[in-house]
């Protein structure tokens, strides 16, 4: 049966109290008490009522002093600057990428490096036994870095041997799909047992002030594998891409609890591991002594660091009846054919007997919508056999009215255009008047710039 629940408010200062007394506790005035009607109380109600039995939580001001995190320089500059300085203390970093890019390398080399300035350092493996580690490290030269390895997948076993001594400064788990909790029915990978065995790292790391680094697994479609919470879980989200049948590789940092995001870093790989790029623009530019028809330079944005990478295109023109074909390759489809589209119908244009081919050199993938003019020109150069001079980069974005919009960072991305040799630069008209080291040319809209480059 549900019973009312009784109450006395006291007339003068509003306490309340559970039971009638003669003199209020709190103002000290008598027979001020009186009792008010309360809502019907359940069992249920009595036992799933929250607003009691807890702790008090300290609340803080927003402008509350607050030191920065602790950070641990991996010895790696361009893996510091994915990360937003270096490895944060009691953070967890989750890395993912396709097999055999390079994350256990890349991971093995960080973990060799903290190693060698006196932090404890723990790897454990989950797909390679403790030999097979060994073996990889002495290829990489890292043979005889203080590296604690150990092969595991059970999640009790990592932690109760973790904590008879003192925590590591770095805990690389290789990889979390390996894992696995008793806690938890079902088998290693499942959603289950990836989201439980990262609960329990993450929070040993958040309680012992350990750097955690997971590896994750990555699907068909790039993506990580496994609950996309597990992503919500951790910190630091970061992306190794790159394709193995080229050299360099990005790591992208995709979330950034403790620094910016969309902020790359550029490898190479080597014999001896993966080794830094200083100058990443180099990578993705062909080394040409004159101009080539249906080739731009674009100045890509990869966070605060600019990237000089070639566009190419390339028409070819088919017999009448025929179905032209469109591709792309690091870049997107649908920015192609709308960028086509605006030539045809604002620029007179033909395409629609021709077969188009983009391509992005050196397996780069460009996502940044300041690549429309660049694309646009390679396009008109391809169509017409007219070169774009081999000193002059491109960059702005294209409207479906055919007008160029300006971008951001425009006076970061011809600073380092002119490092490199570049001495002009096709921009829109808004971005003209803007003092820097390179000649510019504005247009105002993308028929302006057809008509510069055929010479009308």
């Amino acid at each position: 049966m549900a019973k009312p629940r009784k109450r006395y408010v006291c007339q003068a200062c509003g306490s309340v109290s559970s039971r009638w007394q003669g003199q209020c506790a709190d103002c000290s005035e008598w027979n001020t008490l009186v009792e008010d009607a309360s809502e019907v109380v359940t069992p249920f109600s009595a036992k799933h009522n929250l607003r009691s039995g807890g702790r008090a939580v300290t609340l803080v001001g927003l402008d509350a002093d607050i030191a920065l995190p602790d950070r641990t320089k991996t010895g790696i500059a361009e893996f510091d600057r994915a990360l937003g300085g270096g490895v944060v203390a009691g953070s967890a970093t989750l890395i993912g990428g396709d097999p055999g890019i390079g994350k256990s390398t890349l991971l093995l080399q960080t973990a060799a490096n903290i190693a060698a300035r006196g932090l404890p350092v723990a790897y454990i493996s989950g797909e390679e036994a403790a030999d097979q580690v060994r073996l990889r490290a002495r290829r990489l030269g890292l043979g005889q870095a203080p590296v604690q390895l150990a092969a595991a997948t059970s999640v009790r076993d990592i932690l109760t041997t973790l904590g008879e001594g003192a925590p590591p400064a770095l805990l690389v788990i290789d990889s979390i799909q390996t894992m696995h909790s008793d806690l938890i029915e079902g088998a290693p990978g499942t959603v289950s047992q990836v989201r439980a065995s990262a609960q329990e790292l993450i929070r040993f790391a958040k309680e012992s002030g350990t750097a955690l680094i997971l590896v994750g697994h990555v699907t068909k479609d790039g993506s990580i594998a496994g609950p996309r919470v597990l992503e919500h879980m951790v910190d630091t989200v970061l992306s190794f891409e790159g394709e193995r049948s080229h050299q360099y590789r990005i790591l992208r940092a995709v979330k950034n609890r403790f620094g910016g995001t969309d902020e790359i870093g550029v490898f190479s790989m080597q014999e001896e591991g993966l080794t830094e790029v200083a100058n990443p623009s180099a990578l993705f530019l062909t080394h040409r002594g004159e101009a080539v028809s249906g080739a731009t330079v674009f100045p890509a944005l990869e966070g605060t660091r600019p990237v000089l990478v070639e566009i190419q295109a390339l028409t070819v023109r088919l017999a009448s009846g025929a179905t032209p074909r469109r591709a792309v390759v690091g870049w997107d489809s649908g920015r192609l054919a709308m960028i086509l589209a605006v030539l045809e119908a604002r620029c007179g244009l033909s395409f629609s007997t021709a077969e188009v081919y983009l391509n992005i050199a050196g397996g780069y993938r460009v996502s940044d919508p300041a690549a429309d003019l660049a694309v646009a020109a390679a396009l008109v150069s391809s169509l017409s056999e007219r070169p774009v001079p081999a000193d002059t980069i491109a960059f702005g974005e294209v409207a479906l009215s055919g007008e160029l919009r300006p971008v951001a960072h425009g006076a970061l991305r011809m600073k380092e255009a002119a490092k490199l040799g570049f001495e002009r630069a096709l921009v829109p008209a808004s971005l003209k008047g803007e003092k820097g080291p390179l000649a510019l040319t504005g247009f105002r809209t993308l028929g302006e710039l057809v008509d510069h480059m055929l010479g009308r």
